[in-house]
């Protein structure tokens, strides 16, 4: 039976719009096992994204709970949740938020170099990860010297120099044709087996996440299960 490693219980998020209440999903409980690939597809507007940023300690929920393993992030204070964030944490989003006068490899050891690291480590950390995703000869280039492909792959490479135990990723191929697209989701396929991660993808691309081991979907405020291709892991049947 598959271990659940992100646990969120009874998760609302409320925004204050004039004199009313917006209620973007209430109630919502979800695991994500150790080693899961979990795609969250739905329809615009949803509250996709808005999960994911719970999920990853970018914003606190109105009420409920969120564990990795047995910390609860959603009750850390802000600087304890950015140290969380920094050491487990891996992002991709489908805007590349790369600094435009640094390098390739310099966007990489951002990371780590936040994280108070030694230049030298970081570097060769940087240079490591850029490697795997097969852009070390590309290393000294700046953001805007590199395709749109190139640059998100410079994206995956950050999202994992700092050796996170968990990647999210928002829509990770929304801003690429079909053929980059489906390059840089194998990629991440890969990566996600190689660094043995637990990783919840946010994608409208359904044949995308019908690859993934489940696929769950938002909508009017809850999550039901999706269409899938892969295989359920084991575990509980009263969280999705």
């Amino acid at each position: 039976m598959a271990e659940a490693y992100i646990r969120a219980r009874d998760l609302s998020k409320v925004y204050k719009s004039g004199e009313s209440d917006l209620v973007v999903f209430s109630d919502v409980s979800l695991d994500v096992h150790k080693g899961e690939m979990l795609a969250l597809v739905g329809e615009s507007g949803a509250g996709k994204s808005t999960l994911l940023h719970l999920l990853g300690g970018l914003d606190r929920p109105s009420n409920g709970t969120i564990y990795y393993g047995g910390t609860e992030i959603s009750g850390l204070a802000d600087s304890e949740q950015a140290d969380f964030r920094n050491r487990e944490i891996g992002f991709v989003w489908q805007i590349h938020y790369l600094l435009p006068e640094f390098t390739a490899e310099e966007n990489v050891m951002m990371p780590l170099l936040i994280r108070g690291a030694p230049h030298a480590q970081a570097a060769a950390e940087s240079l490591a990860r850029l490697d795997e995703v097969g852009l070390r000869a590309r290393s000294s280039h700046r953001a805007g010297e590199l395709s749109g492909g190139e640059q998100q792959r410079v994206v995956l490479a950050r999202a994992l120099v700092g050796r996170p135990s968990v990647l999210l990723a928002d829509e990770p191929t929304g801003n690429l044709d079909f053929r980059t697209g489906e390059m840089i989701f194998e990629l991440l396929e890969g990566l996600h087996r190689t660094h043995q991660l637990t990783s919840v993808l946010v994608t409208h691309n359904l044949s995308f996440a019908k690859r993934c081991d489940r696929v769950l979907n938002l909508e009017k405020g809850g999550l039901v299960p999706g269409p899938q291709n892969g295989s359920q892991p084991g575990g509980s049947r009263e969280y999705l």
